[in-house]
């Protein structure tokens, strides 16, 4: 069985083909390009590396969020017009548990989160086997986040690239019990998302049409929106 795997759910790019299981390809990247501009080119040219044709896919898995709003609708919008066209299943993963995945080794809590500014993160804490969520995928101050994380009083290790932002906060809520994945686990990888979903049944074509990315959290635009709409029904 032959997987694509899109993981655009931030900055950071992958890309990967895998086939029965081996990874046949993959491309994990961090320059901040326009995922608009680089996905199509990167699927192109990976899959013409491995002689591979676009009808010889059998499914496609991809980042569902949380996450950034214009990398997961990129990312979604051109799994779902591949999966359309193709005629094959779509498969959604979170993007928190992607991350965690890079961590699976360690003996104890994994934690993945995103920056979402103002003090906020996306966050989920899971045990080593990613079966097990411990603290739920939400939008959280990233104080509530690690007050949770105290209470249960196990070691934690950070995932991501955002891990780095609250450090000094992470190490003051939970001391020793507080440890950060090295530099070479920050990147989410595609052929791990696509490691978690493989063994899984997959869902009917017709349900491309109604796969839709998930925030955890509404845009700030439509905040502000309802913000003002509120104002104006008092």
């Amino acid at each position: 069985m032959i997987w694509l795997g899109i993981e655009t759910s931030n900055a950071p790019l992958s890309i990967a083909v895998v086939k029965d299981g081996q990874v046949l390809i993959e491309i994990v990247q961090n320059l901040k390009l326009t995922h608009s501009v680089t996905v199509m080119p990167t699927i192109e040219e990976l899959l013409k590396k491995v002689n591979i044709k676009p009808a010889e896919i059998d499914a496609i898995a991809v980042s569902e969020g949380p996450g950034s709003y214009t990398g997961l609708r990129i990312g979604v919008t051109i799994a779902k017009t591949l999966a359309w066209s193709l005629k094959k299943p779509v498969v959604g993963v979170s993007s928190l548990k992607v991350l965690a995945a890079n961590g699976q080794l360690f003996n104890g809590l994994i934690c993945a989160l995103f920056d979402a500014r103002r003090q906020n993160v996306y966050a989920a804490a899971y045990k080593p086997d990613l079966f097990e969520t411990v603290i739920k995928e939400q939008h959280i101050s990233i104080e509530e986040l690690l007050q949770q994380l105290k209470e249960l009083n196990k070691p934690v290790m950070f995932v991501g690239l955002d891990a780095e932002n609250f450090q000094d906060k992470i190490s003051e809520y939970l001391g020793e019990l507080a440890y950060f994945a090295p530099k070479s686990l920050y990147l989410p990888r595609a052929s791990k998302l696509i490691e978690l979903v493989q063994n899984e049944p997959l869902p009917s074509i017709e349900e491309v049409h109604s796969f839709v990315p998930k925030y955890h959290r509404i845009a700030q635009a439509e905040a502000e929106w309802i913000k003002e709409q509120k104002k104006g029904n008092q």
